[in-house]
């Protein structure tokens, strides 16, 4: 009783001081004095004047903002900082009302000014503390460039199948001036922007919103570009429309519009087309196809379960993809043959001093027309290995709402939240159909015709709040989050299989599958983290955290066959009937200790969690699963910050996945009745280990840049797949199993981890006026799986390389040549003889030409060669485009363009997938050659 009247005595006393004293705020923004742009991560101090002792110390943000939020009223030094540049250092006297700085310029060092400025050569790339940041003026595209265009100019990015690359690792986010544009679709944004708004480009990792406020990093960093566009670009419209027709009824209309006016900024896009031009992320399906899985420390996770029915993938290594589609606007582009329709919108603003609000919405309607031929090959324990090849269509349409949104609120000087929420809809039909043969040697062992017609409809609801507390003390803070998600699922399907088995050239036996299948899944998560920070000792501060989390899922399957008598689908199916639910609930705490030393960070992390798995099977029979896990979980970062470019990142994390109810759920599918799945109620969590190391050196005075990356992972009771291949013709879990026929569940192994490494290198050909850019990179991938119970390591090792050359010339004359090539080593310990090499290379040249009379020409000529693969496989095809146009109205506004797409008549993709059961190759429809006739209009209107 003593320590709580105590405790409320000493609550009562702060609580006045709080209340009595008299605090203001200072805020400002930090920039370069040459360029303006945005100096992320500058520190800002304020230090007592009487005594110099350090009061208040905050960092800026991507935008250079920053927010010293309850200071007493006093005379203090404010004091700014950031490598490479001269400290700014004035007296500042602060009384009743909260002054805002304004703009602070920082000017770079006088000294490295020596080393670094080399005159009448436009700056390209500088290492500012953690971001690099490109100088987009350096880098000459054609008016009608993209953001991404210029990216792929830039050294140490790359643009892979889509995907856009810094420094070895995927972007996930793109901001504009600081603020979300489209959420995290970031390749999505890059395709929006024009080249010619941009001033420059920040590279760098951006930490999670609780981690920024405390300084820790809790793990959930990612890739992420902010673009910086150009003081004269940012106020005004800008944008444009198209629309095209070609042959064979090709089609293509859509555009783009931005409004940016001081800090609202407002976007909108939209296309329609059937030349595979998509522009909608893979989130965009998961509601319907999707699991329900957590991530991260202490959350659940989902596998795949292998093409079409087959095999169960759980990260075999060594996959490559080729070909390509008529347009590059993709962002988780599909197979086969899509016609879309989309539209987007983006909106951000400050409403008044408190709010600050981003959101976006998005919808696509897409159908995929998709054929496709398949070889794969299992490793097996007796004799020659197993060959299954198949023939697949399919067609689906996929309709989609997404909603996000971002709310900023400053309550007060001391507190602030931000609201995330994220809501989508997805309705998806879809109609599939097979033939698929078994065979051993030549000799075809069974058959199977499947047709398959679905209809699943799914949403998503989430929201996180984060609420930011900031004490009096420096380095003193409290943070709350709570994050919710729900999601629900309901489809039916319709199934119709024929199974012919064969002794010898003629079926003897024969199996009929009619059947629909009604599905339900449901789903909801509960977290939270708290964390409070505390300053101990010099240059050191203490992080307390906890975080509780709570996941139910709950999934049913009711089986119905058809009944001749009633022509109903009325016989309940007890072996591919199943209700399930489970929960996964995860309580962590711990600890964590950052110093820095100098130009070093160092931060250290312990943290124990208690996990407890339970699942109930309701359905066709009672059972119960009750688990419990004790983990520590280490982490570790080491962090070295140059003056002279360079800079160096070790990270060490653990984590732990719990298995999704679809891999717990103990019910078979047969969507292929030559691979019968199921899952497995007895797996436990996987804990995982990850190593990464970052070093980077980035020369201003002769514009050359290098960064290579190591990252390793390792896993302990990894999810992995065990096989039992028929060997004759046999009864698994009331199924009849004909000979080569498949039996697959998931069960945790032992043994599964990787290691990769890549390395860029950019510098300019100031001779040929152009930037070269080299990338090299290697792994190894180890993958573990049972077949007949008897284990099989798969191990995979790569070594990939490339370079891009590109142009630096003019608006008028820009291309690129590049060459990347892939080198896989794949072998296994169970059938030794299905070991063996392969090569895949692509080889790019890209120009565009433009007179000053308005006429120009545009080619792109890729070429695509491998070898290695398996019969019919090994392909060497040329794929050209090209376009002839003019340009006319004012300032070349109007455009006319013919363009040929696949002229040569050679488009193809193939691809091929190394896993611990099987090593396939794919051959997948692509576009054919068309002509089409496009005008567009292009906005600029600024001011």
């Amino acid at each position: 009783m003593q320590y709580i009247r105590l405790t409320f005595v000493l609550l009562l006393f702060f609580v006045s001081g709080q209340l009595l004293s008299q605090e203001v705020e200072v805020k400002g923004r930090v920039v370069d004095q040459g360029d303006k742009s945005p100096l992320i991560g500058a520190n800002i101090l304020l230090i007592n004047a009487a005594d110099s002792t350090l009061r208040f110390g905050v960092v800026a943000d991507t935008a250079g903002a920053f927010t010293v939020k309850s200071v007493p009223t006093a005379t203090y030094r404010l004091f700014i900082s950031f490598v490479g540049y001269t400290a700014y250092d004035q007296r500042l006297n602060l009384r009743r009302t909260s002054p805002d700085l304004g703009t602070v310029s920082l000017k770079p060092d006088a000294q490295l000014l020596k080393d670094v400025i080399v005159k009448g050569v436009a700056e390209r790339v500088v290492q500012k503390g953690d971001t690099t940041v490109y100088n987009a003026s350096a880098f000459k595209t054609n008016r009608d460039a993209t953001a991404q265009d210029l990216l792929e100019k830039m050294p140490n990015i790359t643009i892979e199948n889509g995907q856009v690359k810094a420094q070895g690792e995927n972007v996930q986010k793109v901001t504009v001036d600081g603020r979300e544009f489209f959420g995290d679709d970031a390749t999505l944004a890059l395709k929006n922007l024009p080249a010619e708004v941009i001033d420059k480009i920040q590279v760098f990792d951006r930490l999670s919103d609780q981690a920024q406020f405390t300084g820790f990093d809790d793990g959930q960093t990612v890739k992420t570009i902010n673009v910086v566009t150009r003081s004269d670009r940012n106020n005004g419209q800008f944008g444009k429309i198209y629309a095209g027709y070609g042959t064979d009824g090709r089609y293509m209309a859509g555009g783009s519009t931005n409004y940016f006016k001081k800090d609202t900024r407002i976007s909108v896009i939209g296309m329609a087309n059937n030349v595979n031009q998509q522009n909608f992320a893979s989130e965009d399906l998961l509601g319907v196809l999707g699991g329900s899985g957590g991530g991260g420390p202490g959350g659940g996770g989902n596998r795949g379960g292998g093409n079409r029915g087959g095999g169960g993938n759980t990260g075999g290594g060594g996959n490559f993809g080729g070909g390509n589609s008529a347009g590059n606007f993709l962002s988780g582009q599909q197979g086969g043959i899509n016609k879309t329709n989309a539209i987007g919108l983006n909106y951000s603003d400050n409403w008044g001093k408190k709010w600050k609000v981003s959101g976006s919405y998005f919808f696509n309607d897409a159908t995929n027309n998709n054929q496709s031929q398949l070889a794969r090959t299992f490793f097996s324990t007796q004799g020659p290995g197993l060959l299954y090849n198949e023939d697949f269509f399919s067609s689906n349409n996929n309709k989609n709402h997404r909603l996000n949104a971002r709310l900023e609120y400053t309550l007060n000087s001391k507190n602030s939240v931000i609201i995330t929420p994220r809501i989508s809809f997805q309705d998806n039909t879809a109609y599939s159909s097979l033939l698929g043969a078994n065979s051993i040697s030549g000799l075809r062992i069974s058959r199977t015709q499947t047709e398959k017609q679905s209809n699943n409809n799914g949403n998503n609801f989430g929201n996180t709040i984060l609420w930011r507390h900031r004490f009096g003390k420096i380095g003193r803070t409290l943070s709350v989050g709570l994050t919710t998600s729900t999601n629900n699922r309901t489809g039916e399907s319709m199934l119709n299989a024929i199974v012919n088995s064969y002794t010898r050239k003629t079926a003897d036996s024969l199996q009929i599958t009619d059947q629909r299948t009604d599905t339900r899944a449901d789903g909801y998560t509960v977290s939270s983290n708290i964390s409070l920070t505390e300053n101990v000792g010099r240059g050191g501060q203490l992080q307390l955290n906890y975080t509780p989390s709570y996941t139910k899922n709950y999934s049913d399957r009711k089986t119905y066959n058809f009944s001749s008598s009633t022509g109903e689908y009325s016989m309940p199916d007890l072996r591919l009937s199943n209700e399930f639910d489970n929960t996964y609930m995860t309580n962590r705490i711990g600890g964590s200790y950052r110093m820095r030393i100098k130009k070093t960070m160092v931060t250290a992390e312990l943290n124990y969690q208690n996990a407890q798995l339970s699942g109930k099977q309701n359905y066709p029979l009672e059972f119960k699963i009750d688990r419990s896990f004790n983990n520590i979980l280490p982490s570790a970062m080491v962090m070295y910050r140059g003056t002279d470019g360079k800079s160096l990142r070790f990270n060490y994390r653990t984590s732990t996945n719990a298995p999704s109810i679809s891999q717990l759920q103990n019910v078979v599918d047969n969507s292929n009745p030559l691979f019968l799945r199921t899952g497995n109620p007895n797996l436990k969590q996987e804990y995982n280990h990850n190593v990464s190391v970052r070093y980077g050196v980035t020369n201003a005075k002769n514009a050359r840049s290098f960064f290579i990356n190591l990252n390793g992972s390792f896993t302990e009771n990894n999810i992995s797949t065990a096989t039992y291949i028929a060997v004759r013709d046999t009864v698994v879990g009331g199924f009849p199993l004909n000979r080569g026929s498949q039996f697959s569940q998931p069960v945790n192994v032992n043994g599964n981890w990787n290691v990769r490494s890549f390395l860029t290198y950019g510098l300019p050909v100031r001779s040929l006026k152009s930037n070269l850019n080299f990338n090299i990179g290697t792994g190894y991938t180890r993958t573990i799986g049972l077949i007949n119970a008897t284990q099989n390591t798969s191990n995979t090792h790569t070594i990939n390389g490339g370079f891009v050359l590109s142009s630096n010339i003019s608006e008028q004359l820009d291309f690129t040549v590049s060459v990347n090539g892939n080198y896989n080593a794949v072998s296994n310990t169970l059938q030794p003889a299905l070991d063996g090499t392969y090569y895949f290379q692509n080889s790019n040249v890209r120009l565009n030409w433009l007179t000053k009379a308005g006429f120009f020409v545009n080619t792109n000529l890729n070429h695509t060669f491998y070898t290695g693969l398996g019969q019919d496989f090994n392909l060497n095809f040329t794929l050209w485009n090209a376009a002839v146009g003019y340009k006319f109205l004012k300032k070349q506004a109007g455009e006319l363009k013919l363009s040929t797409f696949d002229v040569l008549g050679q488009n193809n993709s193939i691809s091929r997938s190394v896993t611990e059961t099987y090593i396939e190759d794919l051959q997948t429809r692509v576009l054919q050659r068309y002509y089409m006739l496009t005008f567009t209009y292009t906005l600029r209107n600024f001011r």
